[in-house]
């Protein structure tokens, strides 16, 4: 029988470039399922949306909770204490990029706005993320636990980001929170980005009541409504009455183009809540949240969030910025005895549009305000929103 032999050296040229061949299909396989694989398989990008004292810390702070988020609380702020002269318009689009690269966790780009070996401390409320208190950023909170602030300030604080980027890769959603986007046309670019599955949830809050919180914290407030409104030295007058202006038109603004008109690439990707149903039923309202961006309740969640809206407190001008537990409806509803009725009339002025459009209603007297049982709350029905915006200028604080 006749028997060939192969030479050594080809049998080894032979296995290698099989080696290498299989090598090279495997990484470019994994390539297109990575691609192609579904959005749940995917990191899942978050952007809530809202505005200042709209219950948008609470919202945070229920992403922020979850074990499988990586929460940062208005990372945009840096921009606009770093940069602020152009105004809000004009840093729209630096709030824009720093926000794309955060959801890369790419926390390199928080360089140019912080001074030179700087420490996590040094980020805008950063004790507010749960992610920045657990594994891998700070052994201190494991991940399926409750953080809490204070002892994260005292044992969490690291120099630089390299631990908290490395936290954020781990984590299968990004959740940022931001009172600093005034339209959604800007977040295009991010919308078409095929390397992120965004959804947006924008919160609102009857303006009546935000302007009651807004008195509460009005000097912390001052250097961003003088960037709302483009304003250089003293607020006029009228300042905190044209901000509110701003904020309604924004709402309006938003809203109209997340549901009522959205272009394809935006539609079921936005969603609309109303801090008033948030807190009339929070385990249901925030089931259907956490749903909507592909997360789960659990029982230790469940547990916080009923205690965190279910507490004496009533919130003071001390504990303005503070998650502290309170009887949410209640808090909700303060500005019903609090706010003086001449300055409910104002703000009824000159958010009439917003308010009809998100169902608040008006109250024709400072009887009718106070009288607690009377429901100004309408139940939304989507259909029903015809109202447009007078002005079609999709700026932040130059808009009709």
């Amino acid at each position: 029988m006749l028997r060939y032999r192969v030479p050594t050296p080809a049998v080894v040229t032979l296995l290698l470039l099989q080696v290498i061949a299989m090598v090279l299909f495997v990484s470019w396989y994994g390539r297109i399922g990575q691609q192609d694989s579904p959005p749940s398989q995917r990191k899942v990008h978050v952007l809530l949306l809202s505005s200042w004292r709209s219950g948008s810390s609470f919202l945070g702070q229920v992403f922020s909770q979850h074990p499988s988020v990586f929460y940062l609380m208005e990372p945009a702020w840096h921009v606009w204490t770093v940069l602020r002269r152009p105004g809000a318009r004009g840093l729209r689009m630096a709030v824009r990029d720093l926000v794309r690269s955060v959801f890369h966790c790419d926390l390199s780009v928080m360089d140019a706005y912080m001074p030179p070996n700087y420490n996590v401390s040094q980020v805008f409320m950063w004790s507010h993320s749960r992610a920045l208190c657990s594994p891998p950023a700070c052994p201190l909170t494991p991940r399926d636990q409750i953080s809490e602030e204070p002892k994260c300030k005292l044992h969490c604080d690291t120099m630089g980001l390299q631990r908290a980027e490395e936290a954020c890769h781990s984590y299968s959603h990004v959740v940022l929170k931001e009172v600093r986007f005034f339209e959604l046309e800007s977040l295009y670019p991010l919308l078409r980005d095929p390397s992120l599955d965004l959804r947006i949830i924008h919160l609102v809050r009857d303006p009546r009541a935000v302007m009651n919180s807004r008195d509460q914290a009005i000097k912390a407030l001052v250097q961003d409504s003088a960037l709302v409104l483009e304003q250089e030295g003293n607020m006029p007058p009228d300042g905190q009455l044209r901000v509110m202006q701003e904020i309604c038109r924004s709402h309006v603004r938003i809203h109209e183009t997340g549901n009522l008109k959205p272009p394809d690439f935006l539609r079921g990707r936005y969603r609309l809540v109303r801090y008033e149903d948030l807190v009339r039923d929070p385990l249901t309202a925030i089931k259907n949240i956490y749903d909507f961006v592909g997360l789960e309740m659990t029982e230790n969640l469940e547990m916080w969030i009923y205690r965190i809206t279910h507490g004496t407190g009533k919130g003071t001008r001390k504990d303005a910025f503070k998650i502290t537990s309170r009887n949410a409806e209640d808090v909700s509803l303060a500005w019903r005895t609090s706010l003086p009725y001449t300055k409910v009339k104002q703000i009824q002025e000159v958010c009439k549009g917003a308010m009809t459009l998100l169902g608040y209603h008006l109250v024709e007297s400072e009887t009718e305000q106070k009288q607690l049982d009377l429901d100004l709350t309408a139940r939304r029905q989507h259909h029903q929103f015809t109202w447009k915006v007078p002005s079609k200028s999709t700026g932040s604080a130059k808009a009709g």
